[in-house]
This record gives C-alpha cells, structure tokens and sequence, in this order.
C-alpha cells in the first residue's frame, strides 16, 4: 500500500494565513516545498520576504 505523505500542520497554517496574492503567486514545487520539505527554495523565499520573521534581526 502507498501511503500519502501528509502536510506539516503547522506549515498548513502558514499556507493560510498568507494573503490570496502571494498564494496565487506560487508554483506548484514551491507550495511542494512549503508544505512538506525543510528546504525551501530561493523563489519562495523572496515571495515570502514580508511575511517571514527576520530570526538575525528579531526587532525588524
């Protein structure tokens, strides 16, 4: 039997706080990426730039 591999929760939550716009905006690998892997690509890092805490400068 092939089982699914199932989204992070806690990314899923992620996925849906982010505005319509920026979720339009991603590719099918970088929704891939988002959900399910630790990588994430440099694509998706720059669409998601506003949206990310800056763990370097926490106070920005």
């Amino acid at each position: 039997m092939d089982e699914k591999k199932q989204p992070d929760p806690a990314r899923v939550m992620i996925v849906r706080m982010l505005p319509r716009e920026i979720k339009e905006q991603l590719t099918l690998e970088e929704m891939n990426a988002l959900l399910y892997e630790e990588f994430l690509p440099d694509s998706l890092m720059e669409k998601l730039k506003d949206y990310l805490a800056d763990i370097e400068n926490p106070s920005e």
